[in-house]
């Protein structure tokens, strides 16, 4: 599914409006009326049903005009509380506003006006619509709005919200001071990025994508970013041919492991090899390869010189350069540790890799103390795996400013040193060196646990190695990842689900997401909480 920023919406919808001849007062017609429709499906067409519409003066306001009056025209009690003087509101939203009797509407501008008259009525209501302040939002909500935001989440009622949650950012989804908890959003013509993004995801609560007669053109022309879903990814997926051997699948290396972290090396082998790889090797500081060779069954054990300390250094490129030749794609970081000697190893093979390469964990604490490094990579798919802490190392800055602007950051990273970042995290962001971006749908907050990235870089390096292309082997790899951690908290829950639960899970995320074209073969779970209407 297409995702896009509040401003390219807003422009789409000025383009239907001006280059087009589509009436705004058709487009804000439809967008009340697909917001009706959602309503009459969740309570039925009984009348008796009590909706308290709360507008602003926009026309985000407007579309919560439409939606009262023909909430009222279905038999509804309707009152309209707007949080504006008459004479703000102007243009389409006027026109809708002079089509609703007086005596459903009470203007409301000022601080104390809306909870002091009005709170005993809207605690009273079967339904609030939140048509406050859409997606044009770019300051925190104050005075009245903040008023209003705090009363509606107050209430426990039922709450629509129209386009989006009032207070969230449409692009960064991030509170601006307080934003409404809706059970439910219908917005128009596409997803924004503000839906999908956390905090805002958690304010959105079920979303519809509804269609409002936007001409098409428009529709398949807008830029936008891919929202990444089982029915996404299936597509992605590669079948089987019945003829086929482990050298079809692709042989992979994987450096990692230090005194201490050997784990960290076990999963990312062994989740390769769960992942579908005809062949893995693990390469390990010799005098821990005894223990790896007890951690791992079907993957292979290479020892690499390191004088018994249990750490890699330079000292083992010439065993790892002889081995280079042989493999299809190359991770490198999980568990390394950061000495000295190690980063240099690190710096060496990022300089000489020329196969798929994915470098995570301490790969990346490594690439921090000299970015300069990236530039002189000879491969030409390099995927790095950052969690927030490790982007702001690579960055130089606080988790938090990496949070704050992480889809920005993710973009404009790839695009400066030319790789494949997936920077993870609730709502993992995945970009291209082109700029082009994905968003991941899958996962889910028991994954917030030691070896999940360890798991991932297996899947990712597997997937490399099998023969996806890279942008392919990203999207599906984050997404298989969090999938598999889905199934296995349908069956366990979230609290104290482990990596190697979602290891062990990924055969069945790979059966199930081949399985998605067959009739009644995927559990509703699993599906988008998602959903597109024309």
């Amino acid at each position: 599914m297409k995702v896009v920023t509040a401003h390219t919406m807003q422009t789409i919808d000025q383009q239907a409006i001006d280059e087009y001849g589509v009436p705004g007062l058709i487009l804000m017609e439809n967008a009340g009326r697909k917001c009706v429709d959602e309503i009459i499906t969740l309570f039925g067409t009984t009348d008796g049903c009590r909706a308290v519409i709360l507008a602003g003066k926009g026309n985000n306001g407007g579309d919560g005009y439409v939606i009262a009056r023909l909430l009222w025209e279905q038999g509804w009690k309707v009152t309209v509380f707007i949080l504006a003087e008459q004479e703000q509101i102007s243009g389409d939203a006027a026109a809708n506003l002079a089509r609703l009797p007086a005596a459903m509407v009470n203007f409301c501008p000022h601080e104390g006006q809306l909870t002091s008259l009005h709170e005993e009525s809207i605690n009273q209501a079967d339904l609030l619509v939140d048509a406050l302040l859409g997606t044009g939002l770019r300051n925190d909500v104050s005075g009245v709005y903040l008023e209003a935001i705090t009363l509606i989440n107050g209430t426990g009622r039922m709450i629509l919200s129209v386009d989006i949650p009032s207070g969230i950012h449409g692009t960064t989804g991030r509170v601006l001071g307080s934003a409404v908890m809706a059970d439910l959003t219908v917005t128009f013509g596409f997803a924004k990025l503000g839906h999908v993004l956390y905090p805002g995801a958690e304010h959105t609560g079920k979303l519809v994508v509804a269609d409002i007669g936007i001409p098409d053109k428009l529709i398949e022309n807008a830029p936008g970013y891919d929202f990444l879903n089982s029915d996404r990814i299936a597509t992605l997926l590669h079948r089987r041919d019945r003829r086929a051997h482990k050298g079809n699948f692709g042989h992979c290396l994987i450096i990692a492991g230090s005194t201490g972290k050997t784990g960290a090396a076990a999963l990312a082998a062994n989740s390769a090899v769960r992942a579908g790889s005809g062949l893995v090797t693990l390469a390990v500081a010799e005098s821990l390869n005894h223990i790896l060779e007890v951690k791992t069954t079907e993957a292979m054990t290479v020892p690499l010189p390191d004088s018994g300390s249990g750490y890699l250094t330079n000292n083992a490129f010439p065993t790892i350069e002889k081995l280079l030749g042989t493999r299809d794609a190359i991770a490198i970081g999980p568990g390394m540790d950061h000495r000295p000697g190690t980063v240099a190893l690190v710096h060496k093979l990022i300089e000489t890799i020329t196969t798929p390469l994915v470098i995570d964990a301490d790969g990346l604490n490594a690439l921090a103390e000299d970015l300069t490094v990236l530039r002189r990579k000879k491969s030409a798919s390099v995927i790095l795996t950052p969690h927030p802490g490790e982007m702001s190392r690579l960055l130089g800055t606080s988790v938090p400013d990496v949070e704050a602007i992480r889809f920005s950051v993710t973009q404009e990273f790839a695009s400066d040193y030319g790789v494949y970042l997936v920077l993870k995290g609730a709502r993992t962001i995945i970009a291209s060196p082109t700029g082009t971006a994905a968003i991941n749908g899958s996962g889910n907050p028991g994954m917030a646990s030691g070896g999940m990235g360890d798991v991932l870089t297996g899947i990712l390096v597997s997937l490399l190695g099998q023969g996806y292309n890279t942008w392919d082997a990203c999207r599906l790899g984050v997404f298989l990842h969090g999938y598999a951690a889905d199934m296995v908290a349908q069956d366990k829950g979230e609290i104290g689900l482990n990596a190697t639960d979602v290891q062990e899970k990924l055969p069945y995320a790979y059966s199930r997401l081949l399985g998605l074209n067959k009739p009644d073969s995927a559990s509703p779970h699993f599906k988008s909480a998602i959903k597109e209407k024309k």
